[in-house]
């Protein structure tokens, strides 16, 4: 039997069961339901606050609705892939499939292969969704492929650590609580370590403000007639270094989607959508704070104003800074491989050893 052939035969028994019962049409069904939902209040939203040639609401529902998706995707992944080896094990099923010609790697990578199908259907079912955001406007084709296209594989990652896991750990219910920890801890333990570290990491900042005095101002203009420098005041205070931690928010599936989605930003350089706001804010991290600051009200400029067009724009900081979602992508796919490994060792058959209590047949 090839590999291939092999496969295939463990990918057709995964989905059959999948579909045969109700349930998973009962989920497919309800989640349906829910971005449909998000979709129109969505929609009734950003069209209240997103008009113009420019700023049409395409970009923002789309970029809404595939977080969306990845959100749900990573609730529900786990829960069919965190039991698929393990379960059958315990089933006493497992065994008679080792017996056959099909080889370990040819399980494993086959449970994971429909698992990951499966989680796609969240994705397949959205595409109605994302056809109303491209009929809205203001979206290109190349950030709707590249996108998808890197939502699929965070998907897949989910559905590999949730295969995975069911090998690794014994009892089903640990690995599915396990896989959900992974999941957490790549989505939300990423946010909390980024900001406890660049909170606790400081360096101190000068700063010297010169200020003037002026008795008359000229009625037309507000501006101080003949105005007289003060001394200078200092003042140090603590400030955050985040661009020290910013490669932290790298392995953050959400970020990781909103960094590689290209384009996004109107012709003024300001954001058009979910992915460019992030993708601009995460990049705007990896500036150092000035930690010499003088503000010269007296001598810069006129007295008292300051100048908002000297700032960047969004687009601007975006395209200045080093992208990241190649690493993220990279780190993720690296562990979801080693986890991989690890079960095919944990599966292999005959086992030189096995955990105290599990089952064979």
């Amino acid at each position: 039997m090839t590999f291939l052939r092999g496969l295939g035969l463990i990918i057709g028994l995964e989905l059959r069961q999948r579909v045969r019962g109700v349930a998973w049409y009962v989920l497919v069904g309800i989640f349906v339901a829910l971005v449909a939902i998000v979709t129109v209040l969505l929609w009734l939203t950003t069209r209240t606050w997103a008009s113009g040639v420019d700023s049409g609401a395409g970009g923002w529902l789309f970029s809404l609705i595939l977080y969306f998706v990845l959100l749900l995707g990573t609730l529900a992944t786990p829960a069919f892939s965190g039991n698929a080896v393990n379960g059958e094990r315990d089933a006493g099923t497992l065994a008679t499939t080792q017996v056959t010609l099909v080889t370990t790697p040819q399980i494993v990578l086959g449970k994971f292969v429909a698992a990951w199908i499966s989680s796609l259907a969240f994705l397949v079912a959205s595409i109605p969704f994302i056809l109303i955001a491209l009929l809205l406007g203001n979206l290109n084709a190349v950030t709707i492929a590249v996108s998808v296209i890197v939502l699929a594989a965070e998907l897949g990652v989910f559905a590999a650590f949730g295969v995975a896991l069911s090998a690794i750990v014994t009892r089903p219910l640990f690995s599915i609580v396990l896989s959900y920890l992974v999941v957490a801890a790549l989505s939300v333990g990423t946010l909390i370590a980024f900001g406890l570290l660049g909170s606790v990491t400081t360096s101190t900042v000068k700063e010297t403000y010169i200020g003037y005095e002026a008795d008359e101002y000229d009625e037309a203009t507000g501006a101080p007639i003949d105005p007289v420098c003060l001394d200078p005041e200092i003042r140090t205070y603590d400030q955050p270094r985040f661009d020290l931690y910013w490669g932290i928010l790298a392995a953050n599936p959400y970020v990781v989607i909103a960094d590689a989605a290209p384009g996004g930003f109107d012709s003024n350089g300001s954001p058009t959508n979910l992915f460019s706001t992030m993708s601009s804010g995460v990049r705007s991290l990896q500036s150092p704070p000035e930690l010499e600051r003088v503000i010269d009200d007296c001598n810069g400029g006129e007295p008292g104003m300051t100048y908002l067009a000297d700032q960047p724009t969004p687009e601007e900081t975006h395209d200045a800074a080093v992208p990241s979602w190649f690493v993220g992508l990279g780190i993720h796919v690296l562990l979801a491989a080693g986890a991989l490994w690890w079960a095919c060792v944990r599966t292999r058959t005959p086992a030189k050893r096995l955990p105290k209590g599990s089952r064979i047949a």
